[in-house]
Order: structure tokens, then C-alpha cells, then sequence
């Protein structure tokens, strides 16, 4: 095995990998992940990403890559083809990429959520003094499941998403995830502006798929941009949805408010003929998953995320 810096390999070189990947999305997660490997080719071609490449024998047979997010890094992904021994080539390029990163001055931080198609990661990710957790890919079958119609609180008015709520739904997100599991993941919750980051990167970028405005809510009182609750929705395959955001502001939680949000959004996707919906969910995070199962929501795939603080 020969691991080489990815910025010294070419998008050539990785086609049949990536191509296989892909495949694994549309298979397994029903997500068209080739807007965001074509992303990742032009950063490649631009000899501007930072991570490795295993080769065998002159064949690719996986990669990783990472970026930086002022002091911290995001393991953005790890590939490795079922062709080969998945596990010794994962933990592999999960080494050698760690090493790159801890060398660099300022990071504190490195986060990452590994899609389960390259061999077991808890293990290695473990040993190199990660924080693991389980979280789950869940799916509703819209087809299959009954429209509900959903409840609007008394004095609350849903309104669907405008890009005037992006401010204060960065508000909501933060005071939402404070002392939550996620906000141990993802420390963009941890603050506003991490946030608007957050949220420009769900909605404004293709890699969670196109945003769907229409699919997409936001509960406030009437004749305030103050927001209660939102739920933001991508379509990630043709006829298939993604819940990118859903959360309730503390004092409100427990009502009923989620489950009407998500029912708000099943049913708009209902109505642009989507056949499915699929969100992620962190396994402790109970309530949220029983809710989930209760829609209709069944698990298809659970994925390590893994934080690791200096």
C-alpha cells in the first residue's frame, strides 16, 4: 500500500472511486451525492484539498480529506472501496491524515461523521482519542404513510422559510441546542455566528442537497420575525427529501410542536410528488428518534460521529 498526499493526485486518478462511492449513496442512503463529488473534483483538480490516497498496486482504493474551519477541522469524508481490505485501509488513511492534522499550530478541535461504507471507524477513531457517537439515517416512505394534518398552535402563525429568517433562526438554533448531545458534535450550535454558518451552508451549498423553500417552515408569533420553531428541508435525490434542520426553542418544547413540524413538511413534500423523507438523528437523543418512529421514520443505516478535543 502507497498513501499519497491527495493535492498530488488528479480527479483521473480517483474517477472509479468516487463513481463507486456515489453509488453507495443512491443505493444504500437514496442520495444523489454526485453534485457534491463533483465539488470535490474541482477542489482535487485545483490541487486544493487536503487529506490522502491509498493505492494498490497503482489503483486507488480509497481516500479521505479534511478542511479547516479557523481552529478546528472536518473529517469531510473517508472512502474506501469494497474491493480491497476495507479496515486496514480505513484505519490507514485515518492514521496518516491525523497526524497532518495535529501538526497544524492552531487546531483545537476535529469533528467527523463517516458514512459506514468503508469498514468499521470506531475502533480506530477510538484509539486515536476520539469522543464517538451513534447517530442513525432514518427514512419515511410517504406513499405509504397517511397525511395528517397538521396543528397550528393557538396565536402561532407557520409561515414558510424567507431568507429574512436567516438571523434570527440562527438565534433559534443556538438557544435550541444549548446543553444538547448535538451541540457536543457540531460546535456550530454552540454560538450565533457558527450558526449562520450552519445555516448558509444548508441552504446556500449543494452538500446537503437543493434546498426546498416550499418544504421549509418557520412558528412565530404574528407580526414578528422572532422564531419559536423550524423545521428546513433539501431534496437530495429526485423525489427524494432530507430534513436538514428541525428544532424547538426550550420553553417550548414537549407540545407537540416537532411532530407538527414534521407533518408541515411531509405534507408539502407530499404535494411536489416526493416519494420519500429521510433525516439523521443521534441515537441518545431518545425523544427526538421515538418521535421519528412514531411518523413513520424506520432506520436504515446508523454512522459514527467523532469529536476529538485537544
Amino acid at each position: 500500500m502507497n498513501i499519497v498526499d491527495l493535492r498530488q493526485t488528479t480527479a483521473r486518478q480517483l474517477d472509479s472511486l468516487l463513481e463507486e462511492e456515489a453509488r453507495h449513496w443512491r443505493d444504500e442512503l437514496h442520495w444523489d451525492y454526485r453534485g457534491a463529488l463533483e465539488l470535490i473534483k474541482r477542489f482535487l483538480e485545483a490541487h486544493a484539498l487536503s487529506g490522502c490516497v491509498a493505492f494498490e498496486n497503482g489503483v486507488a482504493a480509497g481516500y479521505s480529506f479534511y478542511v479547516m474551519e479557523e481552529q478546528k477541522g472536518l473529517i469531510g469524508g473517508l472512502y474506501v472501496s469494497s474491493k480491497f481490505e476495507q479496515e486496514a485501509i480505513g484505519r490507514r488513511l485515518l492514521d496518516e491524515m491525523l497526524f497532518g492534522m495535529r501538526a497544524i499550530p492552531h487546531l483545537v478541535r476535529i469533528e467527523a461523521q463517516l458514512m459506514p461504507f468503508s469498514g468499521p471507524v470506531d475502533e480506530p477513531l477510538r484509539d486515536q482519542g476520539f469522543h464517538l457517537y451513534t447517530r442513525q439515517f432514518m427514512l419515511l416512505d410517504l406513499a405509504k404513510n397517511k397525511t395528517l394534518t397538521p396543528n397550528v398552535p393557538a396565536g402561532m402563525r407557520l409561515s414558510r422559510w424567507h431568507d429574512r429568517y436567516f438571523d434570527p433562526c440562527a438565534k433559534l438554533i443556538y438557544l435550541s441546542y444549548a446543553n444538547h448531545i448535538d451541540g457536543e458534535i457540531n460546535d456550530q450550535y454552540r454560538s450565533r455566528a457558527g450558526a449562520l454558518r450552519f445555516l448558509k451552508n444548508i441552504i446556500l451549498l449543494p452538500g446537503c442537497g437543493n434546498f426546498v423553500p416550499g418544504a421549509s417552515f418557520v412558528l412565530h408569533q404574528p407580526g414578528s420575525d422572532e422564531l419559536i420553531a423550524t423545521v428546513l428541508t433539501s431534496e437530495v435525490c429526485p423525489g427524494v427529501g432530507h430534513t436538514t434542520q428541525i428544532c424547538v426553542q426550550p420553553g417550548y418544547q414537549g407540545h407537540g410542536i416537532g411532530r407538527m413540524l414534521m407533518l408541515a413538511s411531509a405534507e408539502a413534500l407530499r404535494a411536489q410528488k416526493m416519494r420519500e423523507l429521510t433525516l439523521t438523528v443521534t441515537a441518545k437523543n431518545r425523544m427526538a428518534v421515538e418521535l421519528y418512529e412514531k411518523l413513520g421514520f424506520h432506520t436504515i443505516r446508523s454512522f459514527t460521529a467523532g469529536v476529538w478535543p485537544r
